[in-house]
């Protein structure tokens, strides 16, 4: 049986289901009808056919179709007049629906200070659309279609050459896979651990809230690790009963410090020991300005360590790029879970990274970044530093349109308080979300909360 009848406009009446569902021939058609006209599918005054034509398109018999008009008609749905045909009857209109819930605006401020992310006037416009059209004209014709989960082969070779130059990586890119940036690789990865017996991630007793959510969403729990000024405690790994432990040992966010040498020896001991892995976040790891850059903890234990970058910061957030330098036997289950969770990422935005590395550029974007970024980090450290509380400051800063964090925004909840290595109370300033041209009303605006009493 037909569901639909053709007649001008198009409009689906879905008779089979309902005959499917035990209704006869003219209750269905009386309830389709009905749930256009109901619905809006059949405004008021619309002309319907002729029972004979409706019958027809149909495959009904002529009496059904009458039968159901005039049994709509007498019901308020349909009118009928001798010589005008039959149309959809004119109704009052309905009460309007009940207005959303209202939700309270987000909050406008004039200058952004929060932490965590890039000055994005600094992406190199020219540099990434000369380097996307050298990468378009020489990638083979397979390069835009389904290829491999972990990533085009042109970018695992760059990142594999660039990452053991700078960082120290000890990797080749058959052990590279590519994720749509460092929160969805940190989300597979939780995923793919968790399938392997995983239970617990260690994690650094500050840190971002949103990576603690991604990986207790793929199954494995969270334990906060202690830190202080030297970094996170990993002494004291071995009393976590943890899977793996998620650390940001070049620059530890949102505190800042390093981790020490002997506690990343001691991060990669306790994983060999206890059969473990260290998830390397190199949060900034390219952005140094008053120490000597550390090599990754990846070349202590490759087998033990996995290292994971992002060109959110070098870059923009935007590109959605980042990187995984895996042990071996991750790489199989790694990409299988890359394949389900979306396929893979961008090809496009891959293949320019990788002609900007080989030309040099990227190297450069890094070096003016890094630039950019101590100059206005210094002229943020001449700003006096006191003040009342960190919630009272951050509380005072929204209402002159200043957004600031504090620090324990980032503090795990399952940290204990009051231990004699708690940091203080803290604000965590971003120094690279306003303009240049906003910048400096940015730092006025801070000095001056900072001065009120």
């Amino acid at each position: 049986m037909n569901t639909w009848a053709i007649w001008a406009p198009d409009l689906h009446l879905d008779l089979a289901g309902r005959r499917a569902a035990g209704v006869g021939l003219r209750a269905a058609l009386e309830d389709a009808l009905r749930e256009a006209a109901a619905g809006g599918n059949l405004p008021p005054g619309t002309r319907l056919p002729s029972s004979r034509a409706l019958a027809a398109d149909l495959g009904l018999a002529r009496n059904t179709v009458a039968e159901a008009y005039a049994q709509l008609a007498a019901e308020g749905w349909l009118a009928s007049r001798q010589g005008s045909g039959t149309t959809v009857a004119q109704r009052s209109p309905c009460a309007p629906p009940e207005p959303p819930p209202v939700r309270p605006p987000a909050p406008s401020y004039r200058y952004d200070l929060r932490s965590g992310r890039p000055d994005l006037d600094l992406f190199p416009r020219r540099d990434w659309l000369a380097a996307t059209r050298r990468a378009l004209d020489a990638a083979p014709r397979d390069a835009l279609g389904y290829s491999d989960p972990r990533g085009r082969i042109e970018l695992r070779r760059a990142l594999a050459g660039y990452l053991g130059r700078v960082r120290g990586v000890r990797i080749d890119h058959e052990r590279l896979v590519l994720c749509s940036g460092y929160a969805q690789g940190l989300a597979l990865l939780a995923a793919v651990l968790h399938a392997d017996g995983a239970r617990t991630l260690a994690v650094e007793g500050y840190g971002l809230a949103p990576h603690h959510a991604a990986i207790s969403a793929a199954g494995p729990a969270t334990v906060p690790l202690p830190l202080d000024e030297r970094g996170a405690r990993t002494e004291l790994l071995p009393g976590l009963d943890a899977d793996a432990v998620l650390l940001t040992p070049a620059h530890q966010f949102p505190t800042g410090a390093p981790l020490h040498p002997s506690r990343r020896a001691a991060a990669v001991d306790w994983a060999r020991e206890a059969d473990a892995l260290v998830i390397e976040d190199d949060y900034d790891g390219e952005f140094r300005y008053d120490r000597q850059p550390l090599g990754a903890v990846q070349a202590l234990d490759p087998d033990r360590v996995v290292y994971a970058g992002t060109a959110s910061k070098s870059l923009a957030p935007g590109l959605r790029l980042g990187w995984l330098a895996l042990p071996r036997r991750l790489v199989e289950p790694m990409a299988e879970q890359k394949a389900r969770a979306d396929g893979q990422s961008g090809v496009i935005e891959q293949l320019a990274l990788a002609e900007l590395i080989g030309s040099g550029g990227y190297d450069r974007q890094v070096r003016r970044a890094r630039l950019h970024y101590r100059r206005r980090r210094d002229r943020l450290a001449a700003v006096p530093a006191d003040g009342p509380g960190e919630e009272e400051l951050v509380a005072r800063a929204a209402r002159r349109g200043l957004a600031l964090q504090s620090l324990g925004e980032f503090r795990h909840p399952l940290l204990g308080r009051g231990g004699p290595d708690e940091p203080s109370p803290a604000l965590v300033i971003g120094y690279g979300t306003p303009s240049e041209g906003s910048y400096a009303g940015a730092l006025a605006e801070l000095a001056a909360l900072l001065a009120e009493r």
